[in-house]
């Protein structure tokens, strides 16, 4: 529950610290003094947006801050999943706005995401606006407000999983469908290539192979001149190099007995003998491999034209990437070939998935047929007492095509008398009715969430007298229920039982408007509530009244 609100340079707040109380609070002050504010504040602690304007004119930021109890609310997990310090007893958020438009978040002292607090303060506060009635006309609420009370969390999420598969399934289908449609659409063309490249037989690296052949054709008779040279320098006749060496070899072989330097050299001068022997071998063999073909050379280089205008064609630089691409139109043929076969073999997968997601939407319905019948019977006892008893109220239940929520579209029909027939209650509740309706539902689905905190923001919003107070008792019967309910207020009625009562009230002070909030004593209330009964002009009539609501 809500401990304590801080706030500091907010709109019209310099300073506010209150303490707030278990139970059935309420909140009481003139339009326009603030309570709106206040909420506004408290909104800021539960992720929504900021805005530069709130900071107070004159402030360079604005800090709003709350303390929880979360004793009985087994929290724990949240923090220790976002690794944030778990103090059960005094859990804090705070929000700081600096003048700029920037925002910080802390939730214990630790910066946060905004979208954290959000999460963490969705758990903790539920504020019930005015604007919330509309939500009765939204087919979501109502479908989760039955899976509130319906329990049917974990049937939900077997059935979203099994949902998901079926869905990405048969986005698949689609997506192969229009695939193939569209390589369809191309099947002759991508065939005249497939069958271009196959006829081409490419061999990997034949390319650089041809080249060079193409490249020593061309020079033949430069290239076999400089071996011939070659050769006839290094030949074993009387002026050949070879020749020449091992004659000095011999030489100094001859000086060694007397000459010790002369044995190493010889030997370095062996080692290069054979060495150009072995080279002049095969020099003297090249010169059987040059020969000049002009048929040969035009069909190495007829052969380079082909891959060279297949690589332009097809916008490659290799014959390895023209491979590649053989491979893929290969491959695409082979699908369109094959594609009724997967076709068919994926709408079995999807008539299977269906099935499945069809069986668990019938839990679902079952889990919220039993629901609705239950809603029903709660909201119409709690409403009769609320001035209107001739209220039906029924929870329609109708087949929907399977969505991410399951097969059933929920509808609340209502009627207020015997003779008018059921319609949705958007469409036929007055104003002060829908409000009972949402107070109704706001009761009966609080003892399914625990949720620490409610506020209702003028709910009462279209009653008054009687139905007024019986709109209180279930906001003091909520109040009992290890909840804390607040309600700002209008009415004395309703302000008459809350436990506790606080009063927002507005002045003009030397440095402008202020608002301000204080919990008010015995007496405070009574001339409040007597106020609300008569206006400024508080009468004796009014004190009396006042007291007589409070059982004074």
């Amino acid at each position: 529950m809500l401990k304590q609100l801080n706030i500091k340079d907010y709109a019209l707040i310099e300073r506010l610290d209150i303490s707030f109380q278990p139970g059935f609070s309420v909140i009481t002050g003139e339009t326009g003094a603030g309570k709106s504010i206040i909420l506004g504040a408290i909104g800021l602690l539960l992720g929504n947006r900021a805005e530069a304007r709130m900071v107070k004119e004159g402030k360079d930021k604005c800090s709003i801050e709350a303390h929880f109890d979360l004793t009985r609310y087994k929290l724990e997990q949240f923090f220790r999943e976002n690794d944030i310090d778990y103090d059960a007893d005094d859990t804090i958020l705070r929000r700081e706005l600096n003048a700029n438009g920037k925002s910080r978040a802390f939730i214990n002292d630790t910066p946060v995401a905004l979208t954290l607090m959000k999460q963490l303060g969705e758990q903790l506060v539920d504020i019930h606006s005015q604007h919330q009635n509309l939500l009765l006309a939204q087919e979501d609420f109502q479908l989760n407000v039955v899976d509130i009370m319906a329990n049917t969390q974990s049937t939900l999420i077997d059935y979203q999983q099994a949902f998901e598969q079926y869905q990405q399934a048969s986005a698949r289908l689609e997506k192969m469908k229009h695939d193939m449609d569209s390589t369809r659409q191309n099947e002759d063309f991508m065939r005249f290539q497939h069958k271009e490249l196959a006829d081409a037989k490419l061999i990997e690296g034949e390319q650089e192979e041809l080249e060079q052949q193409s490249q020593t054709m061309s020079h033949a008779e430069e290239i076999k001149g400089a071996i011939f040279d070659s050769d006839a320098l290094l030949s074993l006749d009387s002026t050949g190099a070879c020749i020449q060496v091992r004659n000095a070899v011999s030489r100094l072989h001859s000086i060694e007995k007397v000459y010790q330097p002369a044995t190493e050299l010889a030997e370095r001068l062996d080692s290069t003998f054979i060495e150009l022997k072995d080279i002049s071998q095969e020099i003297a063999q090249l010169l059987d491999t040059i020969d000049f073909n002009p048929q040969e050379l035009d069909r190495i280089n007829q052969r380079l034209d082909l891959l060279n205008t297949l690589e332009h064609k097809f916008h490659v630089e290799t014959v390895a990437q023209l491979i590649a691409k053989r491979e893929e139109l290969t491959e695409q043929l082979n699908h369109i070939d094959n594609s009724d076969e997967e076709l068919l073999e994926l709408q079995q997968q999807i008539d299977r998935l269906q099935t499945i997601c069809k069986k668990k939407a019938e839990k679902l319905t079952q889990l919220r047929t039993k629901a609705a019948r239950a809603i029903e019977k709660n909201v119409e006892e709690k409403l009769a007492p609320m001035g209107i008893p001739n209220v039906r109220f029924q929870v329609q239940l109708t087949d929907k095509p399977l969505a991410a929520n399951g097969a059933d579209k929920i509808v609340f029909l209502f009627s207020a008398n015997k003779s008018t027939s059921l319609m949705p209650v958007s469409q036929v509740a007055s104003g002060g009715e829908i409000a009972r309706v949402m107070l109704s539902l706001k009761a009966m689905i609080s003892g399914a969430v625990k949720l620490p905190t409610i506020i209702f923001d003028e709910i009462d919003t279209g009653v008054s007298g009687r139905v007024a107070e019986k709109m209180a008792q279930i906001m003091q019967e909520m109040g009992k229920n290890e909840r804390q309910v607040i309600s700002i207020t209008h009415l004395p009625q309703i302000a008459a039982l809350g436990s506790t009562h606080y009063r927002v009230s507005k002045q003009e002070t030397t440095s402008g408007t202020q608002t301000s909030m204080s919990q008010l004593t015995k007496e405070e209330r009574i001339t409040e509530i007597a106020q609300m009964l008569s206006g400024s002009n508080i009468t004796t009539a009014a004190i009396d009244n006042a007291k007589a609501l409070l059982n004074i």
